[in-house]
């Protein structure tokens, strides 16, 4: 694969698994320095021995993480040039059901930490000539989801940051975007088909067959087709996309 991205250094919060983990091995072949940022270090030490460059574990809900953890991504890769926001959590109970703590835990994850890391790469994007910023949201951005009403909420509000910088920064260096992923083959359809075992008492097979079933493909979403389209944006002729809201979710939202 060409060099399209030249050394030019990449942050993935959230990049230990699944579709961050994805984006990793993506952003690394086209030839950018990587840093995968998470929780848990085991994860993150098996993507940073695959693709190369530092992993660095942080709280993205602690302010004051992110930004020691930024600095010290710094110091290793040089300025953040790229930065792909995907930690993110999910859960699922009758909104009636809902606890504040859930709706807390689940805005603090996928929506106050996306606009601190924005906040906090935000001198260096602009620096760049290529800036890049890109949110993974999900199509729980576009649509109301039953029994997901924290998720749903933090995903639309996650594509209204998205839009709103794409148009104060429209005239700069810097494109966001966002991937609005359908259900994706990941730990975290995992855990959504165990709470659907759990719930409904219905097989771990009819349980599968029923969220791929939320897809128009019937299947889930292979990682790598996220992290095709991550770095696609990343590239230099990606410049005049900015702004959107990408859908990825095998025909469903046609």
């Amino acid at each position: 694969m060409p060099d399209w991205l030249q050394s030019r250094h990449a942050l993935i919060t959230g990049g230990g698994t699944g579709i961050g983990a994805s984006a990793a091995t993506h952003l690394n072949a086209a030839g950018a320095k990587v840093t995968v940022l998470g929780r848990r270090a085991e994860p993150l030490e098996f993507v940073r021995n695959i693709v190369g460059g530092t992993a660095v574990q942080a709280d993205v809900t602690d302010r004051g993480d992110i930004d020691r953890a930024f600095d010290e991504a710094r110091a290793t890769n040089g300025p953040i040039e790229m930065l792909i926001v995907n930690a993110g959590i999910a859960d699922s109970a009758p909104f009636a059901k809902t606890t504040r703590e859930s709706w807390d835990r689940i805005i603090a994850t996928n929506l106050t930490a996306a606009f601190d890391c924005a906040q906090a790469a935000l001198p260096d994007l602009l620096a760049s000539e290529h800036g890049r910023l890109i949110f993974v949201a999900s199509v729980a951005s576009l649509r109301g989801v039953p029994y997901a009403a924290p998720y749903a909420a933090s995903k639309h509000g996650v594509l209204g940051l998205m839009r709103s910088l794409a148009v104060e920064f429209a005239r700069t260096s810097l494109t966001v975007n966002a991937v609005c992923p359908g259900y994706v083959d990941t730990q975290m359809t995992s855990d959504s088909i165990a709470r659907v075992m759990a719930k409904t008492g219905r097989s771990e097979e009819q349980s599968r067959a029923a969220i791929e079933g939320q897809n128009a493909s019937g299947r889930l979403v292979h990682p790598d087709t996220i992290g095709t389209m991550i770095m696609t944006l990343c590239l230099a002729q990606s410049q005049d996309v900015n702004g959107a809201a990408i859908t990825i979710d095998g025909g469903t939202s046609a």
